[in-house]
């Protein structure tokens, strides 16, 4: 399966090959956090981040993993994506959504069968769907206004592999 490009993908992925092991380059986010981003590692992951002073509600993370290669070096992968909160918070509404696009549907074909009116049910459907739209593009809008910090972020996570 060919991979999707990242003009449609809301949380842009990457991959790259380092040349060093990754417990170096682990060691080197950590101690190379400097305002305004901020550095967290939780075992094999980094998370990058900006200060509160330049966070906005749209403002993206970069979250990075490493994998050891038999050669020495290593395998990063690395993840854009919004706070940890306000995707959790998109998923739970888009499956809200899902739901009761799936519990009206049953709704309107029980009505169907039953020779009763489901002009309602109909209208919540394409409102719901309507919904979905408005979600998707304000996932899209919130990525466009987020891609220069996303562009920080990857410019000082290349620094800091280089340094």
């Amino acid at each position: 399966m060919k991979p999707l490009p990242n003009e449609i993908v809301l949380r842009p992925r990457f991959q790259m090959q380092v040349t060093k092991p990754k417990e170096f380059i682990i060691s080197k986010f950590e101690h190379a956090a400097k305002p305004p981003f901020l550095v967290k590692r939780l075992g094999e992951h980094i998370f990058i981040k900006l200060n509160e002073r330049e966070n906005h509600f749209w403002s993206p993370q970069l979250h990075l993993e490493f994998e050891d290669k038999d050669d020495g070096s290593c395998k990063l992968y690395g993840i854009f994506g919004p706070n940890p909160t306000l995707w959790t918070f998109f998923m739970f509404v888009h499956f809200v959504i899902a739901t009761l696009f799936i519990i009206v549907a049953i709704w309107a074909y029980s009505s169907a069968s039953l020779y009763k009116e489901y002009h309602i049910q109909i209208i919540i459907m394409i409102v719901l769907i309507a919904l979905w739209f408005v979600l998707y593009f304000a996932g899209r809008r919130g990525k466009k206004k987020g891609q220069p910090q996303m562009q920080q972020l990857f410019d000082y996570m290349q620094n800091v592999l280089t340094a």
